[in-house]
């Protein structure tokens, strides 16, 4: 018999950890390859850890709600072969010195004794630099103390390379000295109001989820100058043609041909003719873009959103996008979204007409710095301009509203962006090849 360690699996670029939010299978289960094993949830979806051998789980090294590093080990699980997964690490401990190994043994259990860093709402730390206060033992006191040169504060990766490079020998007034230039006076903290509860109300908890949009949203609004362009665009051709091929179109290709990767085509073109629009904000500096990656909002069954990305949305023809629009919403309602697929969009669509809006002025996706709300299309009377004179006619159009971040994107830029959108689904084309 052999025991195999099940880690914790990479799950994107830019996630390092993840909570456990449940067992899945018990110490004497048996287990299948690539059956599901436990839950966990990083701050943008729940995924599952599936088993990569078949066998018997014999320990569990962590509990509900701990703390996951991705790499670490979560499970032990008894196979037939011969051989452990990671023999490497138990030959290096047999051939080193007895001195090394007790300094080893002394360190980790002096990491093991610090309480894990967490973020509050006047301090958030990332996974990286919680990482990096967990390697190097500083705990959450020692910090708090550290001054932060990321935006509203935020300790970055060099302030703690800077700070482990000094630890030890600066003095208390060398220490106090990065608080003198802080650019900007930190917001004082708003509590809010105390709510009376009496006893014919609902007490409703929110939901892990629930919480972070929350807070999501608030800093949203706390870190950009929301602006708003609204514009109105003429879907008419789109209508007729949608209504013309889609029956067509899912007999050939497979899937069911909606109005959201027709928009998503015409945002990746507008992106291309404007890249000022595809950029974040780090500080002081403007990070440009290079991959158009849009996000696309899409609800989950509890009412909640999330944003899957479409990556290289502007590389993808009309068949390519409708593919990744139908796998990525289809996964979304089903609870089957991998965290690599939320991470790394730079500009965000919200189909607000899907639930009877015609416009909305929706909150910008930190770090970008503009997203389109799409509103409901409608039928209405209207003007339409010929060259025998002017006519009343009925039309399909729909609202287009674009949120963009003030401090980075004038009016200028975020109004003629929204026009561009609405002059290319104007100008579809009624007789266009699927």
């Amino acid at each position: 018999m052999a025991k195999f360690e099940l880690k914790l699996p990479k799950m994107g670029e830019s996630v390092a950890e993840a909570t456990l939010t449940s067992w899945l299978k018990e110490v004497g289960d048996t287990i299948e390859a690539d059956e599901a094993v436990l839950e966990i949830a990083t701050d943008k979806v729940d995924s599952e850890v599936p088993s990569e051998v078949d066998g018997v789980l014999v320990e569990k090294l962590f509990d509900i709600d701990d703390v996951v590093q991705v790499g670490q080990t979560i499970a032990i699980i008894e196979t037939d072969g011969d051989e452990a997964s990671a023999p490497a690490p138990a030959a290096k401990i047999e051939t080193a010195s007895p001195a090394v190994a007790a300094v080893e043994k002394t360190v980790t259990a002096a990491k093991d004794t610090i309480a894990p860093v967490i973020s509050s709402e006047d301090r958030f730390y990332s996974p990286l630099v919680k990482n990096m206060a967990k390697e190097e033992g500083i705990a959450q006191a020692e910090l708090d103390t550290i001054p932060g040169t990321g935006k509203e504060g935020r300790v970055t990766k060099n302030d703690m390379l800077t700070y482990i490079a000094t630890r030890g020998t600066a003095t208390k007034a060398p220490a106090a000295a990065p608080q003198k230039t802080t650019p900007t006076a930190k917001a004082p903290k708003v509590t809010a109001a105390p709510v009376s509860v009496n006893g014919e109300d609902e007490v409703i908890e929110m939901t892990r989820m629930g919480k972070l949009i929350s807070h999501h949203m608030v800093a949203s609004v706390q870190t950009s100058a929301h602006v708003q362009s609204f514009i109105e665009a003429d879907v008419t051709n789109i209508w007729n043609w949608r209504k013309k091929v889609k029956g067509t179109f899912e007999q050939r290709e497979g899937e069911k041909l909606t109005f959201t990767p027709i928009f998503m085509e015409a945002v990746a073109k507008a992106i291309r003719d404007f890249p000022m629009i595809n950029i974040a904000v780090d500080g002081d500096r403007i990070i440009k873009r290079k991959n158009i990656n849009l996000g696309m909002a899409a609800a989950l069954p509890d009412g909640n959103l999330i944003v899957p990305v479409i990556k290289n949305a502007d590389q993808l023809n009309l068949v390519g996008m409708t593919k990744a629009v139908n796998d990525l919403a289809g996964r979304s309602r089903g609870g089957k979204l991998k965290p690599d697929d939320t991470q790394g969009g730079t500009y965000t669509v919200t189909n607000v007409g899907t639930f009877g809006s015609i416009m909305g002025t929706p909150i910008i996706n930190q770090p970008q710095v503009a997203i389109l709300a799409l509103g409901a299309i409608r039928k209405v009377p209207a003007v339409i301009e010929t060259p025998d004179g002017d006519f009343i006619g009925i039309r399909m159009k729909m609202f287009l509203s674009h949120s963009y971040d003030h401090r980075v994107v004038n009016g200028a830029l975020g109004g003629q962006f929204v026009k561009r959108v609405a002059d290319y689904l104007e100008a579809w084309d009624i007789n266009r090849e699927i």
